[in-house]
């Protein structure tokens, strides 16, 4: 049986998260106590509904009891945004992903309960640093406030090479998790795997180590 979601929140965020979802072909219902956002996601997902968040009565007649995952993606009032993750682990949703606007409000949702915690901004502001920094990083992944996990397109000093040759773990402290090329994804690459033109490495390690990689191998 596919997961069920709900989010809570259609500003550009949750819609995005929302419509995502809804072309994976899960079911998602979508809650807004604007009448305008949810007549735009009425065509996009399965359910829609105009209510208050806040209000707890109203959400427990929506049985979001039943649902997989919730996101309460509620945009600037940092108020609302803590009391329905409130108001949403209460009614028992066995996990609550919520949108932070920063690191303080980030805290506080997760002493109220929230199992996961999301920075769409920082997040975002991350990335595009890191383009900046290196036109050759693809994409960018934080797990933890020390750890990370880069895509990084081969670049000539790359291009080659074996991985013994290149001793990336060793030299910088990162492990390459995996080799993207096209459609093919070569799980746990070995020794001696040539690194081709077009390949994607993953790579995973300290925020510090992944910074040296990413310097060291720009363009």
């Amino acid at each position: 049986m596919k997961k069920q979601f709900a989010v809570i929140g259609l500003g550009r965020f949750g819609f995005s998260v929302a419509k995502t979802l809804a072309n994976f072909d899960f079911e998602v219902l979508a809650i807004d106590s604007s009448e305008q956002r949810t007549q735009e996601a009425s065509n996009i997902v399965t359910h829609v509904v105009q209510a208050d968040s806040t209000d707890e009565e109203a959400l427990r007649a929506l049985g979001l009891r039943n649902f997989d995952v919730v996101v309460v993606a509620i945009g600037q009032d940092i108020q609302a945004s803590i009391l329905t993750t409130i108001i949403v682990k209460e009614i028992g949703v066995p996990k609550v992903v919520v949108k932070a606007q920063n690191e303080l409000h980030g805290k506080v949702l997760k002493k109220v309960g929230a199992d996961k915690v999301i920075y769409p901004e920082r997040d975002m502001g991350m990335r595009v640093a890191h383009h900046l920094v290196s036109s050759n990083i693809i994409d960018y992944i934080e797990l933890s406030d020390d750890y990370s996990i880069v895509e990084i397109a081969a670049t000539h000093a790359l291009i080659g090479k074996n991985l013994r040759q290149l001793d990336i773990r060793a030299k910088y402290g990162c492990n390459v998790m995996a080799v993207k090329n096209g459609d093919k994804m070569n799980i746990a690459p070995h020794a001696e795997d040539l690194i081709q033109e077009g390949d994607v490495l993953v790579v995973v390690g300290k925020n510090t180590d992944l910074q040296h990689f990413e310097v060291t191998f720009a363009e």
